[in-house]
C-alpha cells in the first residue's frame, strides 16, 4: 500500500471518529469514505475549523501570534479606550500595556495620575507604580512607593511586591536589609526567582557555600517537579546550572 493511500485512509478514519464523537450528521462518514483527501479537507473547513476558532485555547494562541507580530497592538487599543472614556479602569489598562511594551515613563505617569481621591492608596495601583519606577531605574522611588503601600494597606499581601521590595533594597545598596527580605521570601516560595536572586547576592558578598546550596536546591526542586514547572522556571534553573558549572 502506498504511503499516500495509507495517509488518506488514516485521515478519513480520524475524521469519521470525530463525526461520531461530536455528534455530527452521519452523512459525513459516507462523504469521507468516497471523497479521500478532498472530503477530508471539506470536513475540516466546514466542521472542525469553526469550532477551533471559537475555542478559548485558539483565541489565546491567536492573541499571542498577533502580539508577536504587532507588540504595540494592545497598547494602541488601550490608548483608544482611554481617549473615548477617561476612566480608572481604562487608565490602569493603558498603564499595564505601557509597562509591558517597555514604555516605563508613561506607565509611571499613568499610575501616578490614577492615585488620587478614593484611589489615592489603592494597593494594586501603587504596586504598578513601584514596578514601573524600578524598571525605569529608580529603585529609591520604588522602595518609597512600596513603603507607602505597606503603611496604607497593612493587610495587603503580594509575593510579587515583596520580591520587588527586596530587589529595590538591594539595588539601593542596603545589603543587610536585602538579605533579610530575601530570607523572608524563601519559605513557601512558589518559584525559583527569589532563591536565585538571593543566591546571586550571597555570591557577590563572598558567601559562596550558602549560595551554592541555594543553587543546588533549585536544581533539586526542578528534578522532582513536573515539566510545566521546569518550563516556567527555565530562566532561573539555567542560571543555577551555570553557577554550579
Amino acid at each position: 500500500m502506498s504511503p499516500i493511500l495509507l495517509l488518506s485512509i488514516l485521515l478519513q478514519v480520524a475524521c469519521a471518529v470525530h463525526v461520531v464523537r461530536t455528534g455530527r450528521p452521519m452523512y459525513w462518514i459516507f462523504i469521507l469514505l468516497i471523497g479521500s483527501y478532498i472530503a477530508v479537507a471539506i470536513y475540516l473547513l466546514a466542521e472542525v475549523l469553526p469550532d477551533t476558532r471559537n475555542s478559548r485555547g485558539a483565541h489565546r494562541v491567536a492573541r499571542r501570534v498577533h502580539d508577536r507580530i504587532d507588540p504595540e497592538r494592545q497598547k494602541r487599543h488601550a490608548s483608544r479606550q482611554l481617549e473615548m472614556a477617561d476612566t480608572l479602569d481604562n487608565r490602569r489598562r493603558l498603564a499595564e500595556q505601557s509597562f509591558l511594551s517597555g514604555d516605563y515613563q508613561q506607565a509611571v505617569e499613568l499610575y501616578g495620575s490614577s492615585l488620587n481621591g478614593l484611589y489615592k492608596t489603592d494597593p494594586d495601583l501603587m504596586l504598578g507604580l513601584a514596578k514601573a519606577q524600578f524598571a525605569l531605574g529608580q529603585p529609591g522611588e520604588s522602595r518609597k512607593t512600596l513603603d507607602e503601600l505597606i503603611a496604607a494597606n497593612p493587610d495587603f499581601r503580594s509575593r510579587e511586591g515583596h520580591l520587588l521590595y527586596a530587589r529595590a533594597v538591594e539595588a539601593e545598596g542596603d545589603i543587610e536589609a536585602a538579605i533579610h527580605e530575601y530570607e523572608a521570601l524563601l519559605p513557601g516560595s512558589t518559584g525559583e526567582e527569589a532563591r536565585i536572586r538571593y543566591a546571586m547576592l550571597l555570591r557577590t558578598q563572598g558567601d559562596a557555600a550558602k549560595a551554592d546550596a541555594l543553587f543546588g536546591e533549585t536544581l533539586k526542586r526542578a528534578s522532582i517537579s513536573p515539566e510545566h514547572y521546569r518550563r516556567e522556571q527555565r530562566e532561573w534553573i539555567d542560571i543555577a546550572k551555570r553557577q554550579l558549572g
